[in-house]
């Protein structure tokens, strides 16, 4: 018995080994083919091997593999484009046995930079996929050559590998770690992406700079772009780190562009474009276009806060602000003999009422901004209620001044706000809120570029920009309270002041009529009408004096009601009436596409972003685009003609405009054979400016 325990024991034992050694020479062939780990004794940091994974495409004569380089401490290798310096890896295969082609797949790399120098690589570990294309799959091949990896630090390393490995391709089995070390690698290998559009490259010889924008459906958070190519131009050309910006959807980068051979030469080359942001990668392939590169912009919060100084004081004599400052003259007038501190008082409430309103106007343009939905200057005046009101207001502020009706507080409401601040502090504050909102529709040199800065930064400084823009329309109402002996110095009251009166009040009216031509457009004009009526009336109900009240709220409704009926019969008469100006030209539907598409075509496109509401626009149109010789250069023969329509909130108009920087109207903008991404106008448009763009944008000189 016990020799029979004795065997049985030798038995298990022999079958145990027996399957570990099975297991161990299962598992030996099932690992893929490698060169295993290559040194070399002059340059320890850098270890690297080929390693197959051991799955084959026999129809397509193809088996994958990966280079595996491991990099200890600062070292670095270097993608396909080095950048300012550096090698490439590279491998030397030609000594290969039954090998027709190795196709190498580039990861995307990092930027360096050291002592200024920039570079685009890989450190501590880098996975380059492989695939190998016998010219015989079913026999066996032989991979051989030298591998030579440039690796730096302060100082570089030029080290070469001897590769050396026969397989048989049909005798492959797939090998689990290695095929997921190849996806790893090709995960990070940049290729086209559905969501990268609108792709244009710009060449700008005498500039010596290249421009490539694009947008992504998804939007950008923080992009880099690299460019190279295969050919020789290209090879020769030292493009440097670009100037990123995004404005909506809408990346553009901006390179300086210098080569050893001279100046470059690269229109009609093609160009791989490489996209890199946050877990993103795309790359594409595009043809350079000459034309013009426009100069970057590179507003700094110093630059955007004193523009927003000088847009928010040259608001101060738009005419949409003018009958506001007349009520705030006049009741200065009717105010003579006040003392300096309240006159200093009323004139810190009108600031603050100021101040107020840009800070409301901030608030909603943040939420707006916060939610993703549509933004910029003067939005409110897409919204018919809000013109409404704004009607209803100017309209009773006309009829008060031309002397229809008086609105006289009761005697209790009088003494309160007396004992709160001599009557006026609420008014005084009321005029500055007002003033502010009837200046949104107007565009202002300057103003533009610090919305424009305003509404790409972030919260904090959204609120800067605005608080600047309030302090630059409240510098004369500030000058005022600092200098209270300025009110004082203005005429005694007396009968002029009547006239005065009469002058303001139409023109208050004629911005009620205009507020009114814009509401009748909007289904809801008779609703919002009917309401603001009745709140009127309710308002003048409330406010009259006990006695007479029934003469005085049927006199004051059928005012209103006379003045409202007015007001939209004469808007409806004035747009049939025939003028001396020309009529509008034809315009296309604004389209990014039909402009690339007009531009490929030798066209010169000029756009008009505009709004029924936008005061600057139409003075732009009247006083420039419907005058000579402007006028016969857009209806030239080569000219066509692409007008943006923001009176209503469009998501296309608004992606455009974003498109360029842009957050209000008017936005001009002329395209052409030279000038394919377009030359931006300023927001006042000139006859020169007009004229020297289109010419520019036609590449023939304006004479």
């Amino acid at each position: 018995m016990h020799v029979l325990k004795t065997f049985s024991r030798l038995l298990t034992l022999l079958i145990v080994s027996i399957t570990i050694a099975l297991s161990a020479v299962m598992t030996a062939y099932a690992e893929s083919p490698s060169t295993g780990w290559l040194t070399n004794p002059n340059h320890p940091p850098l270890s690297t091997r080929i390693v197959l994974t051991g799955t084959a495409n026999h129809n397509a004569n193809t088996f994958d593999g990966f280079l595996e380089v491991q990099l200890n401490d600062d070292w670095k290798t270097y993608w396909r484009t080095p950048g300012e310096g550096g090698i490439a890896p590279s491998f030397n295969w030609q000594e290969s046995e039954n090998i027709k082609d190795i196709a190498w797949y580039w990861p995307a790399p990092q930027r360096f930079d050291l002592l200024g120098i920039n570079t685009l690589g890989y450190k501590n570990h880098a996975v380059f996929p492989l695939t190998f294309t016998a010219k015989d799959i079913s026999k066996p091949v032989t991979i051989k050559g030298t591998l030579t990896i440039s690796s730096c630090t302060t100082v570089c390393v030029l080290t070469d590998y001897p590769i050396d490995l026969t397989v048989s391709p049909s005798a492959l089995i797939a090998d689990p770690n290695a095929l997921h070390l190849f996806a790893q690698g090709m995960s990070h290998v940049p290729k086209p992406s559905p969501l990268i559009q609108s792709i244009s490259v710009v060449w700008d010889e005498n500039a010596q700079k290249l421009n490539v924008s694009a947008q992504k459906t998804t939007g950008w958070n923080k992009p880099d772009i690299l460019i190279d190519g295969s050919s020789e131009a290209v090879t020769d050309t030292i493009f440097s780190v670009p100037h990123v910006r995004v404005t909506g959807n809408t990346v553009n980068a901006t390179f300086e562009a210098s080569s050893w051979m001279g100046t470059p030469e690269l229109e009609k080359e093609t160009l791989n474009i490489t996209f890199l942001d946050q877990d993103f990668v795309a790359e594409h392939t595009s043809v350079v276009e000459k034309g013009l590169v426009t100069k970057a912009s590179s507003t700094s919060l110093a630059s955007a806060i004193l523009f927003a100084l000088l847009g928010g004081l040259i608001l101060n004599i738009m005419p949409c602000v003018l009958p506001v400052i007349g009520m705030k003259l006049s009741s200065v007038v009717s105010a003579q003999g006040l003392q300096k501190t309240q006159i200093r008082r009323q004139f810190i409430a009108s600031a603050l009422g100021i101040l107020f309103s840009f800070w409301l106007i901030a608030a909603l343009l943040g939420a707006l901004k916060l939610t993703g939905s549509a933004f910029g200057w003067g939005i409110q005046f897409q919204s018919p209620v809000f013109i409404g009101v704004m009607m209803a207001i100017t309209a009773l502020f006309a009829a008060n001044m031309l002397g229809l009706f008086e609105i006289r507080l009761p005697a209790s409401a009088t003494t309160w706000l007396a004992s709160k601040g001599d009557n006026s502090y609420v008014g005084h504050f009321t005029q500055g809120m007002f003033a502010t909102l009837l200046a949104t529709p107007c565009s202002a040199p300057f103003l533009g570029t610090a919305v424009a800065f305003a509404l790409t930064t972030n919260y904090l400084m959204l609120f800067v920009i605005f608080t600047a823009l309030a302090v630059g329309m409240a510098l004369p109402w500030l000058l005022v309270a600092t200098i209270p002996a300025i009110a004082q110095r203005l005429p005694k009251p007396g009968r002029w002041m009547n006239t005065v009166k009469v002058v303001f009040g139409i023109m208050m009216l004629a911005t009620s009529t205009w507020l009114a031509t814009l509401l009748k457009s909007h289904l809801s004009f008779g609703v919002v009408a009917t309401l603001l009526l009745m709140g009127l009336v309710i308002l003048l109900w409330r406010t009259s004096s006990v006695y007479g009240r029934k003469i005085t709220v049927i006199a004051s409704a059928l005012a209103v009601v006379l003045l409202v009926v007015g007001l939209v019969t004469a808007s409806i008469t004035a747009s049939t009436w025939a003028t001396p100006l020309p009529s509008d030209h034809q315009w296309e539907k604004l389209s990014s596409t039909h402009i690339s598409q007009h531009v490929a075509n030798g066209k010169t496109v000029f756009v008009d972003v505009t709004a029924d509401w936008c005061i600057t626009c139409k003075a732009n149109k009247i006083g420039v685009l419907l005058q000579e010789p402007v006028y016969s250069a857009l209806n030239g023969e080569n000219m066509v003609r692409m007008q943006g329509d923001w009176t209503a909130p469009s998501d296309s108009v608004t992606q455009y405009l974003q498109s360029h920087g842009r957050y209000g109207v008017p936005f001009n903008i002329v395209y052409g054979p030279n000038a394919p991404s377009g030359i931006p106008l300023p927001v006042v448009l000139s006859k020169d400016a007009v004229l020297n763009a289109i010419a520019l944008a036609q590449g023939v000189p304006n004479e």
